[in-house]
């Protein structure tokens, strides 16, 4: 029963949700927005009498390129799509409805928001089905030049958000390769237990087969149809996994992929699948998609990882027999599987929290670093994008905006300085130099420099007063107590003209510092800077910081005045710093070079780091 209402209260959360977003783009002007409406026929469908996924990913591609050619006036062809999660199955009988709408145009590319949603008719109730980036390039022109994008001026809150997180999103995809080679090298992935003798082949999983692309199967560019590719692609997966299971499978995620290359009518599409690992209750079958004409050497097109299910007749997902990988190349899709497993439930663990969630802090290591990043930035624009703050108090320019949730308390502090925004950014975004104008911040020691972007510090600050309440590793008595803190510093310059300079910081956890005996190990929920370009040569700097009720009720004092107070006398004294320090001095630039070449020789720490996250589990 209490499982039931479970998903009955979630359904009804995601019925509000549709509502909000419903509402919201009704007074929105995004002229990109494109909506499609199907009905599900018999002939849409699976052996099951559910929609199958190949057509439902036709509908979003067809939809998601109106809307990319409607911003860009031209031409637009896939270029990729990110993670897709299905969280449900779409029935015969019931209406998928799309929304796509463009997000954010950089130089030649566009991110294109894809929503999916159910109805059912008889019932009416919504709810969701998938969401998804899709990435858009503009053809080049018959003269072979790219065709430049016009900017998109976003319009409503979520318009705003969405096109400050594409920035950080278009980062994560340009390094989604690296991040299993880096995974692979660094042998963090440990190795696939030993095969019992009762496994099933991969061999016996293999799909082999052809499709001739028609005019039917073309867009109005006369190239194979994405969606068409990725319809095929779906098929044979599904045939694969079928022969592993013996069931029909359910498709529940598909991993990002991105088209390597057109292909156009009268191509022969060659369409390869196996299953690389099955684990306790699902598997992973990886698919190729090839072009070849009568005569020529075979392109590839496209590679794409597909995750199955089976469900029994519960809804909940079955057992599934192990496999039998083919030796070399079997057995390296054998542990990359393995790798990409861990990628989807350490992504699925930092960026699917809740931002109250309770441990605040989560696991750094090497291979998760990325979308810890990721998350960490996101984190702070998310913060900054809300259009509820409350402006408490203001003085010498110094102002100060609250927002109050049941069970977060969020501060901003902004004021115009008399610094360039580049060299502001230089300033704020080195921790270890924060102690001489924060008087909040009593030791920092840089642990690593994880890359240009990326750093991690051990932040030392005063007691919090006397009589807090610490860890266990706090010193009995009345006495203040020092607390420490683990810090992942993550920033970004602007991407386009307009954006803002961001730093970001939040708590995360090493093996390497466990809590220090005598100190009480604190925890940042998100915290950090964003420093905005003004003429002329000033910069609007604005500081964050989110917390719940439990962490804010030792810092401040019962009434607002005091913490007003604190903030300000703190913020004049970060603007002096920053007014003093306005042009760079010799022993800056020789700290930059410094910092860089620490930065490209860390070869060392990282192994230390390395082996200790091996023998620590997440």
């Amino acid at each position: 029963m209490s499982v039931r209402l479970i998903e009955v209260n979630r359904d009804v959360e995601e019925e509000e949700e549709e509502e909000e977003e419903e509402e919201e783009e009704e007074s929105s002007q995004n002229p990109t927005v494109v909506r499609m409406s199907q009905i599900v026929m018999p002939c849409h469908s699976n052996p099951r009498q559910e929609l199958s996924v190949g057509q439902l990913l036709k509908w979003m591609d067809s939809t998601a390129c109106l809307s990319a050619e409607r911003h860009a006036g031209s031409p637009c062809v896939t270029a990729s799509m990110d993670d897709i999660y299905f969280e449900h199955t779409i029935s015969v009988g019931q209406v998928v409805n799309i929304r796509a709408r463009v997000n954010r145009a950089f130089n030649t590319s566009m991110e294109v928001d894809v929503h999916v949603s159910c109805e059912d008719l008889f019932l009416g109730r919504h709810w969701r089905v998938c969401h998804a980036y899709a990435t858009f390039v503009t053809q080049r022109t018959k003269a072979g030049k790219k065709v430049m994008l016009k900017p998109l001026a976003p319009h409503s809150h979520s318009e705003h958000l969405e096109y400050s997180l594409a920035a950080e999103r278009r980062r994560v995809r340009m390094l989604h390769d690296d991040i299993i080679r880096d995974l692979l090298a660094s042998r963090v992935v440990e190795p696939g237990v030993d095969v019992q003798e009762k496994a099933v082949s991969a061999v016996k999983t293999r799909v082999e087969s052809v499709e001739l692309v028609l005019p039917p199967h073309a867009n109005h560019q006369v190239n194979t149809f994405g969606g068409q590719i990725m319809a095929w692609m779906v098929n044979v997966a599904t045939i694969a996994a079928s022969r592993l299971c013996q069931a029909h499978p359910t498709l529940r995620g598909i991993d990002m992929f991105k088209f390597r290359g057109p292909s156009q009518v009268g191509d022969r599409l060659l369409l390869r699948a196996i299953v690389n690992n099955a684990f306790k209750n699902s598997m992973e079958v990886g698919v190729r998609a090839e072009a070849y004409q009568e005569e020529g050497p075979n392109r590839h097109i496209n590679s794409a990882f597909m995750i199955f299910e089976v469900l029994d007749t519960d809804g909940k997902p079955r057992l599934l027999p192990r496999i039998r990988p083919e030796p070399v190349e079997g057995r390296r899709r054998f542990e990359e599987a393995i790798a990409r497993k861990k990628i989807r439930l350490d992504r699925k663990y930092i960026i699917s929290r809740q931002q109250a969630e309770v441990p605040l802090s989560v696991p750094w290591d090497p291979t998760n670093q990325v979308y810890l990043s990721y998350n960490n930035v996101s984190a702070l624009k998310m913060l900054a994008a809300q259009n509820n703050w409350n402006l408490s108090s203001e003085k010498d320019q110094v102002r100060l905006f609250t927002v109050e949730h049941p069970s977060m308390l969020s501060f901003r502090v902004e004021s115009e300085v008399d610094v360039p925004a580049p060299r502001a950014f230089s300033l704020l975004s080195e921790l270890s130099t924060r102690h001489l104008w924060d008087p909040h911040y009593k030791e920092c020691e840089l642990i690593r420099r994880v890359d240009a972007d990326n750093s991690l510090y051990r932040v030392v600050t005063p007691p919090v007063r006397a009589g807090a309440v610490g860890s266990s590793t706090s010193p009995p008595g009345g006495e203040g107590v020092l607390q420490d803190f683990i810090l992942l510093a993550s920033k970004r310059k602007p991407c386009a003209s307009g954006d803002p300079y961001v730093i970001a910081l939040r708590s995360v956890t090493l093996p390497t510092h466990p809590p220090t005996q005598g100190l009480t190990r604190g925890e940042v929920l998100c915290a950090g800077f964003t420093i905005l370009d003004t003429p002329p040569d000033k910069a609007l700097v604005s500081y964050y910081n989110q917390a719940s009720a439990e962490l804010l009720l030792p810092y401040i004092s019962t009434d607002m005045a005091g913490l007003s107070s604190s903030f300000y006398h703190t913020f004049c004294s970060c603007r002096q710093y920053l007014t003093h320090h306005r042009l760079p001095t010799p022993q800056d630039l020789s700290l930059q070079r410094a910092v860089s070449s620490e930065s490209q020789s860390s070869e060392s720490d990282t192994e230390r780091l390395t082996a200790a996250v091996i023998r620590t589990q997440l």
